[in-house]
């Protein structure tokens, strides 16, 4: 299964909910900007719930080639 995960940095305002969930796979840069450190450190499920917590939507997942967030 194949994970690829992306932030939009024009939306993504780093309030830290997907660090908070996902620390292996999410950091806030000294930019304070989301970004993606191992799309594949957590199960899918969880990568999922921390990108459902962006509350402006910045976090995109794929598996497989097809959009689920």
């Amino acid at each position: 299964m194949e994970i690829k995960v992306s932030v939009d940095k024009d939306l993504c305002i780093g309030t830290g909910n997907c660090a908070f969930f996902a620390p292996e796979v999410f950091e806030i840069g000294d930019d304070a900007q989301a970004r993606v450190l191992d799309p594949e450190a957590r199960p899918i499920e969880e990568v999922i719930w921390a990108a459902e917590q962006c509350p402006i939507r910045a976090i995109r997942v794929w598996r497989d080639g097809t959009q689920i967030v």
